[in-house]
């Protein structure tokens, strides 16, 4: 599954909500389980994002199809996919908005981030069949009060 919309929502405990269509056949499939990884690509997957987003689980094998490589999570059932930069493994904490808005909350329990690049070009859906590239990172952490943080 491709996932076009999440956000940060708490840092601890690491909280995600994430809109899935409930027509995606993931849907059902996180319904039942609970638990999910989300995994960030970088920029060299663009293609493999944009075949996975336009075929269905249901149908086909999308690892043999795209040639990724599923990893066993440590904490969930799902796998985490070894040719992503970051994966995230999660659990449903909360799934009060799951029936009026297709909305998840999950909270991450376990991440995997590969050791470089230190900044890689992860790659974002902005929505009609644009993606942005993570770029310039712009600090003002020294601005903050810690308690802000």
């Amino acid at each position: 599954m491709t996932l076009g919309w999440q956000t940060v929502m708490e840092f601890t405990p690491s909280l995600v909500g994430c809109m899935i269509s409930s027509g995606n056949h993931s849907f059902q499939m996180i319904r039942n389980s609970r638990e999910c990884v989300i995994n960030l690509p970088t920029t060299k997957l663009t293609d493999t994002v944009v075949g996975i987003g336009n075929t269905s689980g249901a149908e086909i094998d999308k690892f043999t199809e795209f040639g990724l490589t599923a990893e066993d999570a440590h904490e969930v059932g799902a796998p985490l996919i070894r040719e992503c930069h970051a994966s995230f493994e999660c659990r449903l904490h909360d799934d009060a908005l799951v029936e009026k808005y297709n909305f998840f909350i999950f909270e991450v329990v376990k991440a995997h981030v590969a050791a470089s690049p230190k900044h890689p070009e992860t790659l974002h859906y902005t929505g009609d069949g644009v993606f942005m590239v993570s770029g310039k990172i712009i600090s003002r952490r020294s601005q903050f009060r810690p308690e802000m943080l």
